[in-house]
């Protein structure tokens, strides 16, 4: 049996000796201007790529969400409110939502036709209460599909990590546009010097804390002083930005899988 523990603090790890070792060696190789081009252009593909071969199997349900972000809940809340999810894969976040019976009209977008396809293949799928559709969040496209200040709540959950970060200002503009005044942008993403970004090779670095994998998607890792930049300059007050700390163990397999996120949440003044 797993268990997963969670501690938010204002710092990541500090890094060990072998650490350092590991981030230097990440230096001897990048990944060349040429590829790097190619990997922004097929971006689209290869995240449909992702979700042809991994289809519902590769995200667990996200049912942590409303344990983290309350403002998910129902309480003190008159009528339906609009949440539109950036990035919803397959589902994995929206669907727990919908079972719940949380009073939410559900906008959802994803850069992949396939798993918007697979979306409207879930059983808990109903077009009178989710409106999906396929996106390029980092272009102006969103618009013809969403309202301007018509979003209560936006979430973005490990997907601005997989933008090329001089695109990340401007899609956050995008989503401050979306929100009425008062509306709330609840994020999550990876963390600077999680496990999975000191395990990258030579030949994987394409940036600054920005990586490739090795089915073509990238990864960016944030610390909390970047996001806070990031967050201030596309127009939003920041309510929490703090890391997340997390393990999941495994006693009887013998496994401790320590990982790092970043967790904020922001608002657009009213």
């Amino acid at each position: 049996m797993c268990e997963e523990n969670e501690e938010f603090r204002d710092t990541t790890i500090r890094l060990t000796g072998d650490n350092i070792f590991r981030l230097s060696l990440q230096n001897t190789r990048k990944v060349s201007e040429f590829k790097a081009g190619l990997l922004e252009k097929e971006a689209k593909k290869n995240w449909d790529l992702f979700y042809k071969r991994n289809e519902t199997r590769f995200f667990k349900d996200r049912h942590w969400t409303t344990r983290e972000f309350e403002e998910l809940l129902n309480h003190h809340v008159d009528g339906q409110r609009t949440l539109f999810e950036i990035g919803c894969g397959v589902g994995n976040f929206i669907f727990p939502l919908i079972v719940e019976k949380l009073n939410f009209h559900v906008i959802a977008c994803d850069l992949s036709p396939r798993a918007v396809e697979i979306v409207k293949s879930n059983p808990a799928y109903s077009q009178s209460q989710i409106h999906v559709f396929q996106c390029d969040i980092t272009t102006e496209d969103v618009f013809k599909e969403v309202e301007l200040g018509t979003v209560d709540i936006c979430t973005l959950i490990f997907v601005l990590s997989a933008i090329h970060p001089d695109k990340f200002v401007p899609t956050l503009r995008r989503i401050y546009e979306l929100l009425k005044p008062g509306g709330l942008l609840l994020f999550r993403d990876y963390g600077l010097h999680d496990m999975a970004q000191l395990r990258f090779k030579a030949g994987n670095k394409i940036d600054e804390n920005f990586y490739m994998r090795q089915d073509g998607t990238r990864a960016y890792y944030f610390s909390v002083e970047y996001l806070k930049q990031l967050l201030i300059e596309a127009g939003f007050e920041i309510l929490v930005n703090c890391y997340v700390h997390r393990r999941t163990i495994n006693k009887k397999e013998n496994v401790d899988v320590p990982r790092i996120f970043v967790q904020a949440k922001a608002k657009k003044p009213c």
